[in-house]
């Protein structure tokens, strides 16, 4: 395998650095296929709700692909390889895996809602390992996603509520 950290004057020992990129790289997998999840609910949902869902699906999508730029480049910034292929993504996603075979609103947000809630658990525990490694800055970057998705699950389950 060829080599995946690089040498750097950050200011954040080594053996740490590699623990925050491991951290990194399976929210970055994990964030990458909830990517690929909401744009797979984009372009199909059906029913009623279509053009808000729809639309919805998207921006919450687009706000995501931001987070996820900015743990790669953190990833890169820390000396280490970011890890964004889909391939990548697909053995190393903690979320469950989304069927291609749903088409109705409410099955779309129950999906999506449990995966965003599966992410932002793992990013929550990561909030707490980054603080105890003592590297603000990618906790910062976790509070960030954390918020994100706090929001985008209230957003779908929303939808779901009576």
């Amino acid at each position: 395998m060829k080599k995946l950290l690089h040498n750097t004057k950050i200011g954040i020992p080594e053996k740490v650095r590699i623990e925050l990129i491991a951290m990194l790289n399976a929210s970055l997998a994990s964030a990458s296929d909830l990517y690929a999840q909401l744009k797979q609910a984009h372009w199909n949902v059906k029913g009623s709700d279509f053009i808000a869902l729809h639309e919805l699906f998207d921006e919450l999508a687009e706000s995501l692909e931001e987070h996820i730029d900015a743990i790669a480049e953190r990833i890169t910034a820390l000396g280490g390889t970011a890890l964004g292929t889909l391939q990548y993504a697909v053995k190393n996603s903690q979320l469950a895996t989304y069927p291609v075979d749903i088409f109705s609103a409410k099955d779309h947000l129950e999906h999506l809602s449990h995966n965003v809630a599966i992410l932002g658990e793992l990013v929550r525990e990561h909030m707490d390992e980054t603080q105890e490694l003592n590297d603000m800055s990618t906790n910062d970057l976790f509070v960030d996603l954390s918020r994100y998705l706090d929001k985008s699950l209230w957003f779908l389950e929303a939808h779901l509520q009576k």
